[in-house]
């Protein structure tokens, strides 16, 4: 009976103790903060760094540094100046100068023809030069190889046994005309092949052959290239009397202006 009695004394005691440490109401303490001084960075932990990167920076305020000419003076340090980025408005796209291209214009065979797509060209281009260029007809022109004519058919003849025993072929003695008794020694169709056999023949001892073009040289032709802002097409060129108008790189162009003399 004894041992019932302090079982249920030991109970209530235990739930007065239980109720009265739930019903007591006493103040945490506060944490004290402590500033740094000024002029001194707040120390953070990474958590708050990395929280700070996402949030939008404060305003910028001029902070103060003690100046030698007393204690309590300060000086507001001035705030970096804007970066060109974000002090200058953008550039208008409308106001920006197109690049450059260029083209050759021709070819002109005339004068009138020349000056006048020059007039028309140098108000629309940057920059204009004229060129005189060999029309391809001029590389096709036939060449021949040759000796002038001997004094006789007797003498063109003993040159022809030199050649021959030179080891050179490709000869004969022109019988008539004006070149009667000239040897012929063949007829090529670029001045290279040309240059070739005849460089080929004064080493073998036959200095006076020579090599010669066969008909009189077309006269040169003319080009206009130009550099412009704006694109050209062949409808452009056959405006000014052209007939082709091609790509032309910028960098053989002289760096002149449109309105330069030829």
């Amino acid at each position: 009976m004894l041992a019932r009695a302090l079982i249920v004394l030991l109970v209530v005691l235990n739930l007065g103790v239980a109720v009265w440490w739930m019903a007591r109401d006493e103040p945490v303490p506060a944490l004290a903060v402590v500033e740094p001084p000024a002029g001194v960075a707040r120390l953070q932990l990474l958590r708050e760094v990395a929280q700070d990167d996402h949030a939008e920076p404060p305003p910028a305020v001029a902070a103060t540094v003690p100046t030698i000419g007393g204690e309590g003076q300060s000086a507001p340090v001035p705030q970096a100046a804007a970066s060109p980025s974000e002090a200058d408005p953008p550039a208008d796209p409308a106001t920006t100068q197109a690049p450059l291209q260029c083209y050759a214009i021709g070819p002109f065979s005339d004068e009138a023809g020349l000056a006048a797509a020059r007039g028309q060209l140098q108000a629309r281009v940057a920059r204009l030069a004229t060129r005189e260029v060999a029309p391809a007809s001029a590389a096709r022109r036939e060449w021949r190889v040759w000796l002038p004519p001997r004094a006789d058919r007797a003498a063109a003849q003993a040159v022809v046994d030199r050649i021959t025993a030179a080891g050179f072929s490709d000869y004969y003695i022109v019988a008539s005309g004006e070149e009667a008794n000239s040897i012929a020694l063949g007829l090529y169709g670029s001045e290279e092949s040309a240059s070739r056999r005849l460089a080929a023949l004064h080493a073998a001892g036959f200095a006076d052959v020579r090599a010669e073009a066969i008909g009189d040289a077309p006269p040169p032709v003319t080009w206009i290239d130009v550099a412009s802002s704006t694109p050209l097409a062949a409808a452009d060129g056959r405006a000014l009397g052209a007939e082709r108008v091609e790509p032309l790189d910028c960098a053989t162009l002289p760096a002149a202006p449109a309105t330069a003399s030829r």
